[in-house]
């Protein structure tokens, strides 16, 4: 049975699903669950609302249930990461888990995020970070995966800025020698500027720490917020001439890299991308 007969799901089907709070409006399970229906396989994928401390009672539910695995997002990344048994070393290295594998009984943590954004990256802007600039805004779970990814990809500096003190440089002592703590000062001599923090997201709070004023020409400016499509930041810095990305990319492909961790099957991209822009009406 592959889900195509209309019986589907069933007794049979292979769950997985998304946690968080809110999660009602994740686009998970619409990735996932077209990748499933795209390589026939008899997986659903749902959303399961888990309040912030909650997060232990589900992950026990996990193997009872017959769960293959979860996506996990806010605001669970972090303690996520100390109740699985056993983290992979990116994950261990980000202290946060983004997806959780069930694996011969036991749950192993990954985090795809950091390999989620680089595939979107070179997907949207054929961009590579080897020998460049970037400056990351943010020193939260997506930020700090940004940072580690960038630096092991060859990146030759890595700015931090936000907010805080303390989190900036533990993100930017991800980046090993490459890491620095910095200011939006150092935004116009940064070839790539990511945001990755909440600002702009739809009823999102506060301003960007690094004004569009600041941008331009010759750089890639990446916002990891996919809602709206197109930020406030993001049309300014399309307005002086920057390259510019949205975060749908890479929700999209974070998402396929749980898909293989889950399935040990390649991940149909280009239907995920089809899917999400028909939702999305792009």
């Amino acid at each position: 049975m592959t889900g195509h007969d209309g019986r589907w799901p069933s007794g049979t089907t292979t769950l997985v699903g998304v946690i968080g709070d809110p999660v009602r409006h994740s686009l998970s399970p619409l990735l996932h669950n077209t990748a499933f229906a795209a390589l026939g396989l008899d997986w659903v994928s749902v959303a399961f609302p888990v309040p912030d401390g909650q997060a232990g009672p589900a992950l026990a539910a996990v193997l009872p249930l017959g769960i293959a695995g979860l996506s996990v997002t806010m605001p669970h990344k972090g303690v996520v990461a100390h109740l699985v048994d056993e983290c992979t070393p990116e994950a261990a290295r980000l202290g946060a888990v983004n997806c959780v594998v069930a694996r011969a009984g036991r749950l192993v943590g990954e985090n795809t995020d950091g390999r989620g954004f680089l595939e979107a990256l070179a997907r949207g802007s054929g961009w590579t970070p080897s020998g460049r600039r970037c400056l990351v805004v943010g020193a939260g779970g997506a930020a700090r995966a940004v940072v580690a990814a960038l630096a092991d990809a060859g990146a030759a500096e890595v700015v931090v800025v936000a907010r805080r003190a303390e989190p900036a440089l533990e993100a930017a002592a991800l980046a090993g020698g490459s890491g620095r703590v910095g200011s939006a000062r150092d935004a116009p001599d940064a070839e790539l500027v990511v945001n990755a923090t909440p600002v702009g997201m739809v009823a999102g709070p506060g301003a960007p720490l690094v004004a569009a004023e600041l941008l331009g020409p010759g750089q890639v400016v990446v916002d990891l917020v996919y809602e709206p499509a197109e930020t406030e930041w993001m049309a300014a810095a399309t307005a002086r001439g920057a390259t510019v990305l949205g975060g749908l990319g890479m929700l999209v492909h974070q998402a396929a890299a749980q898909l293989a961790l889950w399935t040990g099957r390649e991940p149909p991209v280009e239907a995920m991308w089809e899917a999400v822009r028909a939702v999305r009406g792009d």
